[in-house]
């Protein structure tokens, strides 16, 4: 007998009867009118770090996207599926964002495998192939002298934020949008254990903490 995770219906009838009734207006306005999100997150699936929780935003305020590590790839228009770029695709020609950011974070599971190059999981070796496109071709990731396994770790979490900006500038639509001066690009890093955020300051290229006052 299949049975639905339980401590999920009790979630929904906490919301359905706390959150909802001051939320119900919101809820039937979006349903009427539609979303209209000015902001888009490009997330990790990692269960401890949700754009909606950690920005304490309500419904119709971001449109999100997680996947392994928080990857743009490239701009590739072949005749594979490509569900990053998809949503891409929709978030800056139909619902045209202001804003999108990249939500990177400690302790990544994602990160972690490809450091370690662990062994594939399964015979499709799925995680091991979407971190492929962490690094460039011929490109070389190594721990470096005098960095503990945790500096190397956390040094690559960020660089991953680094790439996928990077790559989200492949988008033809996307740089476009940029240039004009309709969209800005944005790098952020969550501190897992301490809840602590960090934003990339583009000039200075590094990551500083926010400021939680």
């Amino acid at each position: 007998m299949i049975t639905f995770p339980k401590h999920l219906l009790e979630g929904y009838q906490a919301f359905a009867t706390q959150r909802l009734p001051t939320e119900q207006s919101r809820y039937r306005e979006l349903s009427v009118k539609g979303q209209f999100p000015e902001v888009m997150v490009i997330g990790c699936c990692d269960s401890r770090v949700s754009p909606e929780v950690i920005f304490d935003v309500g419904p119709g305020e971001l449109f999100v996207v997680r996947n392994i590590a928080n990857l743009v790839p490239v701009y590739q228009p072949d005749g594979n599926a490509h569900g990053v770029s998809a949503a891409l695709e929709y978030a800056v020609t139909v619902l045209k964002v202001k804003h999108i950011v990249i939500l990177g974070h400690a302790q990544c599971g994602g990160i972690r495998a490809f450091v370690d190059k662990i062994e594939p999981l399964t015979p499709g070796d799925f995680i091991g192939k979407w971190m492929q496109m962490f690094i460039k071709p011929g490109e070389v990731v190594e721990q470096r002298d005098r960095e503990t396994m945790a500096q190397f770790v956390e040094r690559i979490e960020k660089a991953a934020v680094f790439r996928s900006l990077e790559n989200l500038s492949t988008f033809p639509f996307v740089r476009k949008a940029v240039e004009s001066g309709r969209m800005q690009l944005h790098g952020a890093y969550f501190g897992v254990a301490e809840g602590s955020l960090f934003v990339l300051d583009q000039v200075a290229k590094e990551f500083k903490r926010a400021n939680s006052e």
